[in-house]
């Protein structure tokens, strides 16, 4: 299979981080062919990705100019969360496959144009929600598919943190798409989405809790996701899922799920944004990467029966996270027509839901979650 020959458009954060890395960690799939850089460093004249990673791509400080390249097939949107939209769309009006950071827009109507064009295309268009291949997740998806919990009747998922400054990014400004639910939240929200489904309503608080920064750019979130009787599960179901500034704990609390037969609690996060940060492409391969220590490992407390008292206790070895698998999934769609893992129907939900989560805050009340 011919390398896809990609463009990555950004060079802050999302790129050098995670894309950069993680296309060049996977040669024989994808072929760093071009970058976008409005205005490079004066210490980089060719360009901050390729200094960083001695590497040569063509260098365009324009899109336009890029996407009138037709040896570009693949487009990477890694720049500010008010850009994905028009760059998106731009790259897919121009031909060409695109890979878009979440969120992947600011509007759930955005994100259902993307997904009408990239269709009439013929486009491969898919959201990077990398964090379906955490650790953590991986691990706690294994337990739930095993029934080890019985039914569920409670779900938390956290990523706090304490930082009790500002950190000057576009992110804490009052712009189209800043703030922490669409940062944070739009991870936590897709995972609850993948394991769970659509919610039938949802009630949500989001606040500037330090009182610093712009007072409209939240901080600080809970999203509750209500979930009624089914076939499938005899108990009312409530996800919460809360991001906290001002959380004291090392670690912090991951996840708490309970259901009809056990609980399990898992503290830590997934290792491989710290791994990808400290050692760049150098980490994939390495047995180490994306491996967790034990200290984070999971515990699982359950009975045999529903109604037992004797409970057993055990450490659940967390999974391998695997970011690749996320890029390796999106050289088979392009290449050999492989089914999304990220269906583009889901990163439009999410947009749904971010969207009803700032209407119940605003509104002050719980919001009903349409069907479809």
């Amino acid at each position: 299979m011919e390398p896809i020959r990609t463009a990555v458009v950004g060079a802050g954060l999302a790129a050098t981080v995670f894309h950069v890395p993680l296309v060049l960690s996977l040669p024989l799939l994808f072929n760093l062919f071009a970058v976008v850089e409005r205005t490079p460093p004066a210490q980089a004249p060719e360009g901050t990705i390729a200094k960083k990673f001695g590497v040569k791509p063509k260098l365009y400080t324009r899109l336009e100019d890029l996407l009138d390249d037709p040896e570009v097939e693949l487009v990477i949107v890694a720049t500010p969360n008010s850009t994905h939209f028009e760059f998106s769309k731009k790259a897919l009006e121009a031909g060409k496959h695109v890979l878009v950071d979440k969120p992947v827009t600011t509007t759930y109507s955005e994100a259902q144009e993307l997904g009408k064009l990239a269709k009439s295309k013929g486009r491969v268009l898919y959201a990077f929600q990398n964090r379906r291949w955490d650790s953590d997740y991986l691990t706690l998806r294994e337990v739930l598919d095993a029934k080890s919990l019985g039914d569920i009747t409670d779900f938390e998922s956290h990523y706090d943190r304490y930082r009790n400054f500002l950190k000057g990014s576009w992110k804490e400004s009052a712009k189209a798409g800043s703030g922490l639910v669409y940062d944070l939240g739009t991870h936590l929200i897709d995972q609850a989405l993948h394991t769970f489904g659509r919610p039938a309503k949802l009630t949500a608080f989001l606040q500037n809790l330090r009182g610093i920064g712009e007072d409209e750019v939240d901080d600080n979130f809970t999203i509750i996701l209500h979930y009624p009787r089914t076939d499938q599960n005899p108990y009312l179901l409530t996800v919460t899922l809360r991001a906290h500034p001002l959380s004291q704990r090392t670690p912090q609390l991951r996840y708490v799920v309970r259901g009809s037969k056990g609980t399990f609690v898992k503290f830590g996060l997934d290792v491989q944004e710290e791994q990808m940060k400290e050692r760049g492409v150098e980490a994939f391969g390495k047995d180490w990467f994306g491996r967790e220590s034990e200290e984070i490992h999971a515990e699982l407390e359950t009975v045999q029966q529903e109604g037992d008292k004797a409970l057993s206790k055990k450490r659940i070895v967390s999974k391998k996270g695997n970011y690749q698998a996320l890029y390796e999934n999106l050289a088979g769609a392009i290449r050999k027509g492989d089914a999304l893992s990220v269906q583009w129907s889901e990163a439009e939900t999410v947009m749904l839901i971010v969207e009803l989560a700032i209407k119940s805050s605003k509104e002050e009340r719980t919001v009903e979650v349409p069907n479809s």
